[in-house]
């Protein structure tokens, strides 16, 4: 309540000083019509009146009279009067300028009043049409474009894809769940149809079933071949020249291709 009491008064000072504003213009406006009105008044040249030509002004000689007493000393002015003077002064130039401005005024006035003459031409023959200036183009308004509808256009489009997105998504997981659920009928049926019992084949008593040893021979294994650089190759080859070319030459070693046949052996004779 404190609060729009305190919004109420404020708003009353406002429209209080806003009024005295107003008024105080429309009296300064009646002051300066009026003032205008008086100047003008002022400026109808009136006649002025004749002399008197039988009686003309003689002006009269000062007696030593006159002259005597504390009158010979000059007046000298205080500092009240010339305030006053400068104050008469300063009004008589704001008169002369203000009288300047409405005779400026009055005559822009009567200028405008006054029709202008049209030139007669300066021959007999027809007057030519003069070149109409183009015509522009009627001004098309251009509609405002604020950043709230663009945005709201670009949500909008965003929403409609989000929509589209997820209606699709919606689609494709119906679908899988049609195909697993047609997947499942069929490997139902498959399973049933297997399912099913058949008769099976009796055995033939009086051919039983004997197995025979295997014909084929054995297998016979390959000594592998690694690759060897060259100049081990060349190094070896030197130093087995060397020993068979000494006086004691080593015996002959079996290699593994010996040992695994001579193995195989001994295992078929037992």
């Amino acid at each position: 309540m404190e609060r729009a009491r305190f919004a109420h008064q404020v708003a009353e000072k406002r429209r209080l000083i806003k009024q005295y504003k107003m008024e105080r213009e429309r009296q300064q406006k009646l002051e300066e019509e009026e003032e205008i009105k008086r100047l003008r008044k002022e400026l109808i040249p009136k006649a002025q009146l004749m002399p008197y030509f039988d009686r003309p002004f003689i002006p009269r000689r000062m007696s030593c009279n006159d002259m005597s007493g504390p009158t010979r000393l000059q007046h000298l002015p205080s500092s009240v009067e010339k305030a006053e003077a400068l104050y008469q002064q300063r009004g008589q130039l704001k008169e002369e300028q203000l009288m300047k401005k409405i005779q400026k005024l009055v005559g822009e006035e009567e200028k405008l009043r006054m029709p202008i003459a049209q030139g007669l031409p300066w021959t007999t023959d027809e007057p030519k049409c003069l070149i109409k200036p183009p015509v522009k183009k009627n001004t098309i308004p251009i509609d405002l474009k604020l950043h709230s509808d663009i945005r709201a256009v670009e949500r909008a489009r965003f929403a409609h894809q989000v929509a589209e997105k997820g209606r699709l998504i919606k689609q494709y997981k119906m679908e899988r769940e049609r195909q697993q659920k047609l997947e499942e009928e069929e490997e139902i049926k498959r399973l049933r149809k297997e399912l099913i019992p058949k008769a099976q084949l009796m055995p033939y008593f009086d051919r039983p079933f004997v197995p025979r040893r295997s014909e084929k021979q054995p297998t016979v294994p390959r000594e592998p071949k690694f690759c060897i650089p060259r100049h081990k190759t060349i190094k070896c080859c030197r130093m087995s020249c060397n020993d068979m070319s000494g006086p004691s030459q080593l015996q002959h070693l079996p290699s593994s291709v010996e040992k695994a046949e001579a193995l195989y052996k001994n295992r078929i004779l037992q």
